[in-house]
């Protein structure tokens, strides 16, 4: 009964966070259709956020332990609901910038914090790719809902009546705060160092081991396909698709069940079926919807948008490679943290958040160069190219499985 409050409370706050984290999307086209600036400017909300994720991450990976896990999780969802605040009443750019560093900072914490304690409730290595894949779909259903509520905002009476969703926002984090507050966390935990220099020491040791540094590519890889995709379908469907603006944010709903279908299916599936033949297979349908569908969106003329039925078939097929890329990113965390001492699971988190904000910033970044100078229709085939590396990567992750004493003698514990 403890440990599925605890479970309940990551669950929760992941949605939150899900909502703000991945609303990014949205408001590079807002962006660029309020405050007027163009798609390279738009692109920095990517850095504002995912660097600060990056920063913040790398810092608390060996001081999180010691600060306390339920702790950095207040501070996270104090912080991002004087954001959330901040935005309303600011309404400019600026605001939006300051609003993604403040969720960026927040992330890192309660990012770093969940997957910390993903391994202290559950038992074994199977439990563990389960339960995070299914909290990765969980967050995956609040950025569907984020792409469902945003335009439920827009007025063409009032062009500011979006903001009255961070009042919204900002209830649902108070409603947060509160129940994490009165939640008992009585997780008894292991920390790597006697000191925060030993910890911080020790943090950067993991990156010798061969099986962590494949790991920082497969994450900086991933990310960076997933997060310029994912951030840049709005304005996709909207400047290629030549889609009305809520109809370009509803359409993308389709991506973001499509990845929490897929983390869902995978969470069952891992159970049964070898993780890297799902994510070898994932990956290959994926790069054959790259190379399949997005020929179709290339010259396509526009025509009245009156109704979902008149959106183009593209609209609707492109958003499948959710289901495919889905897997991958749960299923490598869980491999690599599964198979780190759980004394280092924090610091280990901790370099996993690192690595995907820095490939997140750069995805977004290379999208909207490339839908300026190259044009929309082509700029999601860049993500053949993190793909292929990918499968080199669970390649090697085999070979490490088979080799490495790291995967094959450590065992899960029960809660130290």
């Amino acid at each position: 009964m403890q440990n599925f409050r605890i479970k309940l409370s990551l669950y929760l706050n992941y949605f939150v966070f899900a909502i703000l984290l991945n609303s990014v999307g949205i408001l590079i086209q807002q962006s660029q259709n309020r405050y007027r600036v163009d798609e390279v400017a738009a692109s920095s909300l990517e850095a504002f956020k995912d660097l600060s994720i990056a920063f913040v991450s790398f810092l608390v990976g060996s001081f999180l332990p010691r600060l306390g896990y339920k702790k950095g999780m207040l501070i996270a969802l104090g912080l991002v609901f004087a954001g959330c605040l901040g935005m309303y009443w600011g309404n400019s750019f600026t605001s939006v910038r300051i609003l993604f560093a403040c969720v960026g900072v927040s992330f890192a914490l309660i990012k770093v914090s969940v997957y910390s304690m993903v391994g202290l409730v559950t038992n074994n290595d199977k439990e563990h790719k389960s339960v995070l894949s299914s909290i990765e779909s969980f967050f995956m259903i609040g950025i569907a809902t984020a792409f469902i509520v945003f335009p439920l905002f827009y007025s063409d009476t009032d062009p500011d009546a979006w903001l009255r969703i961070y009042l919204l926002l900002a209830g649902l984090i108070a409603v947060s705060f509160i129940i994490l507050l009165t939640a008992d966390f009585n997780i008894k935990y292991e920390i790597p160092g006697t000191n925060l220099r030993d910890d911080f020491v020790e943090m950067i040791k993991l990156m010798r081991r061969p099986l962590v540094l494949v790991f920082a590519i497969a994450a900086f890889m991933y990310v960076m396909t997933e997060q310029g995709i994912m951030s840049w379908l709005p304005t996709f469907n909207q400047k290629v698709l030549h889609l009305p603006v809520k109809t370009s944010i509803y359409m993308s709903v389709i991506l973001m069940l499509s990845i929490a279908l897929g983390r869902y299916v995978s969470s069952i599936l891992v159970k049964k079926i070898s993780w890297l033949a799902i994510l070898s297979g994932c990956l290959i349908f994926a790069a054959l919807i790259v190379l399949f569908v997005l020929p179709q969106a290339s010259g396509l003329q526009p025509k009245n948008i009156e109704s979902l039925k008149d959106v183009p078939v593209i609209g609707y097929v492109f958003p499948l490679i959710g289901l495919f890329l889905a897997p991958i990113y749960p299923l490598v965390n869980s491999f690599v943290l599964s198979s780190t001492e759980k004394i280092f699971h924090s610091p280990m988190a901790s370099l996993l958040v690192f690595f995907s904000a820095i490939g997140g910033t750069l995805g977004s970044r290379l999208v909207g160069y490339l839908f300026k100078h190259i044009g929309g229709d082509k700029a999601f085939y860049f993500s053949l190219v993190p793909m292929s590396i990918l499968l080199l990567c669970l390649y090697f992750f085999s070979r490490l499985q088979k080799k490495s004493p790291v995967v094959n003698e450590i065992k899960f514990q029960g809660s130290h």
